[in-house]
């Protein structure tokens, strides 16, 4: 009777929350602008807002000629001085939590998290599991045992500001009806070997009904590869009431065919966009592709054309600016402190009523040392038309350029970890050459003018990317290994555990 009232009363609470939303989907365009203001407004007599001139800003034109661009370099000077407890600076007060993160160049990045914002970070994965119950129109899953691969909530403070990873900051955040369902322990959470982690998860759920699992996808194979390697079954002859996965982080598209095998068995997926920064989007529609992006969730965004972006004077487009199909330099403002931030993502629309978006890449994981500027995108569409036509099934890749190979014309290395190898290898490397010279015309130009020759694969021995991950310090959490770089230093670390 308690697990009846549990699911209808979830239920009714997404229908509700449904409705409400489309309030949102429809005015986005007027939002976005009145949240600026808002948010411009709010920070007036902060010490940025005073550099900046907020008192004279009545328009998003007049914030876009007050205030430029800027990454965690730009905004670190105003972040040193919030770390030492100093308030005003970025925003009115102190920030509750900073969400901890790594960073190439900066070291370790502390994002602020204000009281403002938190809720939206809940509010996000909330609506994104209320519009999948209103869709299905089932919430058996709330009856089931809940799992959430995330970082360490063990949170320290600096000068009296609660700092960690932001999964571990969400993990204090999760409402009182889900805990009694929520696995593993806290005491597991806390674990930082994340080996020793997945397979304290594993003892603690591999009898329980699991129901939903949510988790980054590598590290959810890592987990999926582990229980049945344990128990020679597939995941839904081990959980058979699982329902819902849940993943962000990184596109899933690559991994879904790894992931279908592993689960062996119906499983609905809902992708989200989730970062230390906000709660972006989420899939509002489970069976159909793209993310709907929070127009109403205290971030106003702008959209730098990707061939614009870096350059003096590069356009910043708003939502009603945007074209379908085109790649953008992800800028956000929010209720955070953070302004005209360049959070390093790269986003296209595929659809404007309401704006829905894929995650195309990152500003800095590319590959573009002949001029070609290849991105995530067209390497996993590459990668995805080539499977179809050659079947194989792929653990991970990454794709680097050889600028001065032994002999012969430089070329693109793909170093890909395969779980089963296409029948014919070569015939495999042509189509996937020719796929990617179909996505982009750059590179395209390159083989036909005999600048470049063609991709040479190079397969990897098994678990390549977890040794490689594990060496690097980057094993678990929200660790991930960028798809493709402009350099070598990944690769050629990887050639180590080559055949």
């Amino acid at each position: 009777m308690l697990n009846f009232i549990k699911k209808n009363t979830a239920l009714i609470w997404a229908k509700k929350h449904v409705r409400k939303a489309e309030e949102f989907k429809k005015n986005a365009e007027q939002d976005q602008e009145a949240l600026l203001l808002s948010l411009v407004k709010t920070a007036q007599k902060t010490l940025f807002g005073r550099e900046h001139d907020f008192e004279n800003i009545h328009s998003v034109k007049d914030f876009q000629e007050k205030v430029p661009v800027a990454d965690y370099e730009g905004l670190k000077p105003y972040i040193e001085r919030v770390k030492k407890g100093q308030a005003n600076i970025l925003w009115t007060e102190t920030p509750e939590y900073f969400a901890k993160t790594s960073g190439t160049t900066s070291g370790s990045k502390y994002i602020p998290i204000s009281k403002e914002g938190m809720p939206f970070q809940i509010a996000g994965a909330q609506s994104a599991l209320f519009h999948y119950i209103s869709q299905k129109n089932n919430a058996d899953f709330v009856n089931g045992k809940m799992i959430f691969l995330q970082g360490s909530p063990e949170l320290e403070e600096v000068f009296g500001i609660k700092t960690g990873r932001l999964s571990g900051i969400v993990a204090h955040h999760i409402p009182a009806y889900l805990q009694k369902n929520r696995l593993p322990s806290w005491e597991t959470n806390m674990m930082e070997d994340w080996e020793a982690k997945v397979d304290k998860i594993i003892e603690e759920t591999e009898k329980e009904n699991m129901t939903l699992i949510s988790g980054i996808p590598p590290w959810l194979v890592m987990y999926f590869e582990k229980l049945t390697e344990k128990h020679d079954k597939k995941i839904k002859q081990l959980f058979p009431h699982l329902q819902l996965i849940v993943t962000g982080g990184v596109n899933y598209e690559p991994y879904r065919d790894k992931m279908e095998e592993l689960l062996g068995g119906k499983v609905d997926i809902v992708q989200t966009f989730p970062a230390s920064e906000g709660f972006f989007a989420f899939q509002d529609d489970y069976t159909k592709e793209g993310l709907l992006l929070l127009t109403n969730h205290g971030i106003f965004y702008e959209f730098i054309p990707l061939e614009d972006y870096g350059k003096h004077g590069a356009r910043r487009l708003t939502l009603k600016e945007v074209e379908l199909h085109k790649d953008y330099a992800l800028i956000l403002t929010t209720n955070s402190g953070l302004w005209a931030y360049s959070i390093g993502d790269v986003v296209r629309f595929i659809d404007k009523a309401p704006y829905r978006i894929l995650v195309s890449g990152r500003t800095k994981h590319f590959t573009s040392a002949f001029g070609e500027h290849v991105i995530a995108f067209e390497v996993e569409e590459a990668m995805k038309a080539t499977l179809e036509k050659h079947p194989a099934q792929i653990t991970e890749f990454h794709l680097a350029p050889q600028v001065n190979p032994a002999e012969g014309l430089p070329y693109h290395e793909w170093l890909i970890e395969f779980e089963k190898q296409p029948e014919n290898l070569d015939e495999f490397r042509n189509e996937l050459d020719d796929q990617l010279r179909k996505r982009n015309t750059y590179y395209d130009d390159l083989i036909s003018g005999n600048i470049l020759r063609k991709l040479q694969i190079t397969p990897l021995k098994k678990n390549a990317f977890h040794e490689y991950a594990k060496s690097q310090g980057k094993l678990g959490g929200q660790n991930k290994i960028p798809r493709l770089a402009n350099d070598r230093k990944i690769a050629d670390l990887l050639e180590l555990h080559k055949f």
